[in-house]
């Protein structure tokens, strides 16, 4: 029957290059999955000046939008890692999906600021349960080696969701509304869902028979966080996590105010970001596999630094698009590759507990930064940025002897 997922299981024995191949389609339309993810996470932040009328609250108000739904990312992805460890990756997919796509046609219906930021919550809560799988999935199915590569290619999709994203959101929402926007994203994650489907068999089974005791939880998040090169990898996660969110969520506040300009105008200006991921993804992470991740991380961080620090001047607009271009790149070259480090730590029967946490921390940052920056913004966006930009530029030179161990092809503990 035409819709019944298709069956691989006898490929690996006969034809290992075939399976190899539809592993490769699988991930395809996992990394078109998590673009669209990351399309209608990016598309809100532009959208905040517009949504502020809308709605008639004050732009910080209205911007809680975007801590709500990265925290509840954050916190529901510790959920969906040891779950998917217990029954597998395939059915907390497809559940993530199926709770993503109804919170997103729902935020239609929203009448206020606070119902509006409700959904959201409620949208992050079945979102996060799709990226962190994939990223375990690099672990279950291919070598560390290989893995930067495929990482690539998957950051690749989420980054064209970001400069989809962050220039469609607010290109579009003149002509078709804000609701529609939510509705189109809804339709699309239902039309991925249909299309893996077929590939369910590809899936590993469980790797765990049970789930784990509260104190296991615990036991398997301290044998990750006990190792030096865990801590730090964590640590780098959550505080760059911290720096890009903070000052993304309020470029579309900071173009309105410094240059004038409306939706249109702002989606034009943010176009640059995600584009660097979607062109230079693929390459930094085969880059990474060949040369190691400690040549590629203390670069990524100091330019998004100096990028940050651009845009704190009254500069021309043609070079704020061109900072804003730069700061994606340096998310390009750090977080990618920290997600790489994360599927060589602890083991394989809890990579989906290690990747959930890796998202947790990650969201967190992104959520806690969001709130930093509209607070810091009391005193302006100049002061503003200048303090995220200094402590960026400050953990850019401590990674320079922290990662220094991270050479390629060469497994660690």
């Amino acid at each position: 029957m035409p819709n019944q997922p298709h069956n691989f299981s006898h490929i690996e024995e006969v034809n290992p290059e075939r399976r190899l191949k539809q592993h490769h389609r699988l991930f395809f339309w996992l990394a078109i999955a998590a673009g669209l993810i990351f399309f209608q996470g990016y598309m809100i932040a532009p959208l905040i000046p517009r949504l502020a009328e809308v709605f008639e609250v004050s732009d910080q108000e209205i911007g809680l939008i975007v801590p709500a739904y990265l925290l509840s990312y954050a916190l529901a992805a510790l959920f969906y890692g040891l779950l998917s460890d217990r029954f597998g990756r395939w059915p907390i997919i497809r559940a993530s999906l199926y709770v993503f796509i109804l919170f997103t046609a729902l935020t239609i219906t929203a009448q206020s600021a606070t119902q509006l930021i409700f959904w959201r919550l409620l949208t992050g809560l079945g979102a996060s349960g799709l990226i962190p799988m994939t990223f375990a999935l690099t672990g279950d199915l291919f070598p560390f080696r290989e893995r930067g590569k495929l990482l690539g290619f998957v950051f690749a999709a989420m980054e064209g969701g970001m400069a989809l994203g962050s220039a469609g959101g607010a290109l579009l929402e003149p002509f078709i509304g804000w609701q529609m926007l939510f509705i189109a994203t809804s339709v699309a994650a239902a039309f991925i869902l249909w299309r893996l489907q077929r590939y369910s068999a590809l899936f590993d089974s469980p790797k765990q028979q049970s789930l784990p005791s509260i104190r296991d939880i615990f036991a398997g998040y301290s044998t990750v966080l006990a190792t030096f090169r865990g801590k730090r990898t964590y640590a780098y996660v959550f505080l760059n996590g911290i720096f890009h969110s903070g000052v993304y969520t309020w470029l579309g506040l900071y173009l309105s105010q410094r240059y004038n300009l409306g939706e249109i105008g702002i989606g034009l200006a943010i176009f640059g970001y995600g584009v660097p991921g979607l062109i230079f993804s693929p390459l930094i992470g085969r880059a990474a596999d060949r040369w190691g991740r400690r040549w590629l991380i203390p670069p990524g961080l100091a330019v998004a630094a100096v990028a940050g620090a651009a845009l704190s001047f009254q500069i021309p607009l043609w070079m704020t698009t061109a900072s804003i271009l730069v700061l994606s790149l340096g998310y390009d070259l750090t977080q990618p590759l920290f997600a790489g480090i994360v599927t060589d730590l602890g083991d394989e029967d809890s990579l989906g507990q290690t990747m959930g946490l890796k998202v947790f921390t990650l969201f967190t940052g992104f959520g806690i930064g969001s709130v930093l920056f509209g607070q810091a913004l009391l005193l302006g966006f100049a002061p503003a940025l200048i303090i995220f930009s200094l402590v960026q530029l400050l953990i850019a030179i401590a990674a320079i002897p922290l990662f220094r161990s991270e050479a390629p092809q060469h497994k660690k503990s």
